[in-house]
């Protein structure tokens, strides 16, 4: 029993001193912490505007993979559908909840006129990077920009009338 309460004491004297030592440690160094987060809001900001460029650059590179309004569906299911429907009438179970509402992708008149890039931007960066709005999520972090453009074949097929390229 005497070898137990001397484990017992010698860890709980370790355990002190480590804390000691330890709490001792950021003492000094707390002002150190401060100036990581005063240059962490700096680094985003100045990164912010490169993934617009990419929106620019991205729909041309389209040009050299056939985009899959198969592929695409699978997608928007996923990610478009809880908004704006899984016919891309507007009606997802989410729209009720918004203001405004989801677009209709069934609409051809308003759908058609709409750029391939333009539904890129909005798509990867959200309605907010095309004024629309801000309830628009981006889902870039989420679908390559393949994927991107295979969801837009996809509600291109939803258009009626027809979307006619």
């Amino acid at each position: 029993m005497s070898a137990i309460l001397r484990f017992t004491l010698s860890t709980a004297v370790a355990t002190a001193l480590a804390l000691f030592a330890f709490g001792c440690g950021e003492q000094s160094e707390a002002p150190a912490p401060p100036k990581p987060a005063k240059e962490a809001p700096a680094q985003p900001a100045a990164k912010a505007p490169a993934p617009v460029e990419k929106a620019d650059t991205a729909p041309a590179e389209s040009e050299a993979v056939e985009a899959d309004p198969a592929a695409g569906k699978a997608d928007y299911q996923i990610f478009c559908a809880s908004c704006h429907g899984p016919t891309g009438d507007g009606d997802g179970p989410v729209a009720q909840a918004l203001d405004p509402k989801p677009a209709r992708h069934s609409d051809g008149n308003f759908m058609n006129p709409l750029e391939d890039d333009y539904l890129f931007k909005v798509i990867k960066f959200g309605g907010a990077s095309v004024g629309k709005s801000p309830m628009m999520a981006p889902v870039g972090g989420s679908l390559s920009d393949q994927q991107i453009r295979n969801v837009i074949a996809f509600i291109r097929s939803l258009a009626n009338p027809p979307y006619q390229p």
